[in-house]
């Protein structure tokens, strides 16, 4: 998953642990990823008395959503017409509280074995250590990391004038931007930064563009009244004066290379994703993604380490956030039998169960 550099209030999760522990912890359940499936599966597992920590590479919860669109709409979750990625995030954060589940962010999970006794040590990248019962991979596309502008020098203005993510708008506002790239993100924060910057420049390599056609619509009629612009060519260079980077060389496709002024540069080039050390824990993987041997219990061919969301593939796969909800289920069910062997399950319902009542903390409704 991406890394990120600040923190946002709305974004810190409870119970949050800041670094290592001496000691394992020891649970039943441990998540890889806080995305929106992560969190929903907190609340599948938290509905059968399963305690669950959950561990994220980023520094906040939230995931891709928070990420890449935290204040995008979201149309297609079940009986919520439209929200943000930041809206789901924090209401899911709310929607889990009763059952306090323990973030450990900013580290990723680095080791993964299976132990005598049928549960699984795992390790993360600053030594927090773990002993599990199941392990919940919801890790979205995996570790991602944006692709970078490769210019000479370019680097030294990393996450000072130059980036490859918008987490703070209000920082651009009144000041001349280029912003590089052909797809939904690149044009999206142009037409965002229309009428808040100071100018807009849009860059791209070629006059095709990957973003909705919509987006390129509205793009190109923005530029017509001279409220933006849009260039054809290709960052070659840089010119920098007092450690300030004023200007980027731009070679078109004519061959001339042309200068531009500019406060800032956002670069949107797409990401990179990868499994890192989820390759190397003996899952089977098909084309980047974890298989689930069935849609049952969506387990891998571990038995107890359990894959749901944009991580996992299987005959039919829609990666879809409903869809990873509905997965989260029944991967808490398919879970149940390795924490509770001795304890049969019962299909409860949140809207008539007494006892699923207590455990939300909420009061058992009385019908005339």
């Amino acid at each position: 998953m991406e890394t990120s550099a600040g923190l946002e209030a709305s974004n810190l999760a409870p119970n949050t642990t800041p670094g290592s522990t001496k000691a394992p912890i020891e649970t039943d359940a441990v998540i890889i990823g806080a995305g929106p499936v992560g969190l929903f599966q907190v609340f599948e597992l938290g509905l059968l008395e399963i305690k669950a920590h959950v561990i994220d590479s980023l520094p906040v919860v939230g995931g891709q959503c928070v990420e890449l669109y935290p204040d995008k709409p979201i149309y297609d979750i079940p009986a919520v017409p439209v929200c943000t990625g930041q809206e789901l995030t924090d209401n899911l954060l709310k929607q889990i509280e009763p059952f306090e589940p323990t973030f450990h962010l900013n580290q990723e999970v680095t080791v993964v074995e299976k132990r005598e006794d049928g549960r699984f040590n795992v390790e993360t990248s600053i030594g927090t250590r773990f002993i599990t019962k199941t392990i919940f991979i919801a890790a979205g596309v995996g570790s991602f990391q944006p692709r970078t502008l490769k210019v000479d020098g370019i680097e030294q203005f990393e996450g000072k004038q130059v980036f490859y993510r918008v987490k703070d708008p209000s920082r651009f506002h009144g000041k001349n931007l280029v912003i590089c790239g052909g797809g939904d993100s690149a044009l999206d924060w142009a037409l965002n930064f229309v009428g808040k910057a100071e100018s807009v420049i849009l860059l791209h390599r070629r006059e095709e563009f990957r973003a909705a056609p919509a987006s390129v619509a509205k793009m190109k009629e923005l530029c017509d009244e001279f409220e933006m612009q849009l260039l054809v060519g290709q960052v070659t260079g840089i010119e920098s004066k007092d450690e300030q980077l004023t200007e980027i060389k731009v070679t078109g496709a004519d061959g001339v290379t042309r200068r531009l002024p500019l406060d800032y540069l956002l670069v949107f080039f797409g990401l990179s994703p990868k499994l890192g050390p989820i390759a190397e824990w003996g899952l089977d993987i098909e084309r980047k993604q974890l298989k689930v041997m069935d849609t049952e219990k969506f387990e891998t061919n571990v038995p107890g380490i359990f894959a749901v969301g944009d991580i996992n593939t299987y005959p039919g796969k829609k990666k879809l956030i409903l869809s990873g909800f509905h997965e989260a289920a029944l991967a808490a069910f398919g879970a149940a039998p390795y924490i509770f062997p001795e304890k049969k399950i019962h299909m409860q319902y949140t809207t008539t169960s007494p006892k699923l009542h207590k455990i939300l903390g909420v009061e058992t409704p009385v019908f005339d």
